[in-house]
């Protein structure tokens, strides 16, 4: 078997990243092969350094390289609202919006609604102590619209409500711009489910 060169190699591994497909590992290749030297070598520090500090903020369950997150370490934060969100990109994803303040916390899991429910595997232990702790008036659910997403959205609701404090849950729907005709079924239930007063 012939041995793959430096540039198939190096699409190869692009294309195992989550989203990436061989297309996009193809571009992104031709990227990096294309960047100067000093580039290259600080991309791939970079790289290295993030994979090897890198560690869950002792809060939030974010990703960080000190024991609080930014957000976490922010004081400027609400501290009465916590979103939930599966992993640390729709968090940043939400940040970059600039219109949620408060603070957030990361599952990394989903439940299976054809499992039995395991708070340990969502590390939803450290979200219930925090709102028993007191000061949080409610926690935002902003899991995925997929089964296991509801199913997580479902667990984490009975086991905050018991704690009185007020749990709600991101409206799904119809995304701007998008002709009503075209809707697929489901968004367009979530859309009226989730409408709001003009």
């Amino acid at each position: 078997m012939a041995r793959k060169g430096v540039y198939e190699t190096l699409i190869g591994e692009l294309a195992r990243l989550p989203g990436v497909g061989r297309k996009n590992a193809q571009r992104l290749a031709y990227a990096i092969m294309d960047l100067e030297p000093e580039r290259a070598r600080r991309l791939g520090e970079a790289v290295i350094e993030a994979r090897t500090s890198a560690r869950p903020c002792a809060r939030c369950n974010n990703v960080s390289d000190r024991e609080l997150c930014e957000v976490c370490a922010n004081p400027r934060r609400d501290t009465t609202r916590i979103m939930v969100v599966e992993d640390p990109g729709v968090l940043y994803q939400v940040e970059h919006t600039g219109t949620y303040r408060g603070l957030y916390h990361v599952l990394t899991a989903v439940l299976s609604p054809l499992e039995p429910s395991d708070s340990a595997a969502l590390r939803a232990d450290a979200l219930v102590q925090q709102v028993r702790d007191g000061g949080v008036q409610e926690v935002i659910l902003a899991t995925s619209p997929t089964v296991e997403g509801e199913a997580t959205a479902l667990f984490l609701t009975r086991e905050l409500r018991a704690l009185g404090v007020a749990v709600t849950r991101i409206a799904y729907g119809v995304p701007v711009g998008m002709d009503l005709e075209y809707a697929d079924e489901v968004s367009l239930i979530k859309s009226i489910e989730g409408r709001s007063a003009m």
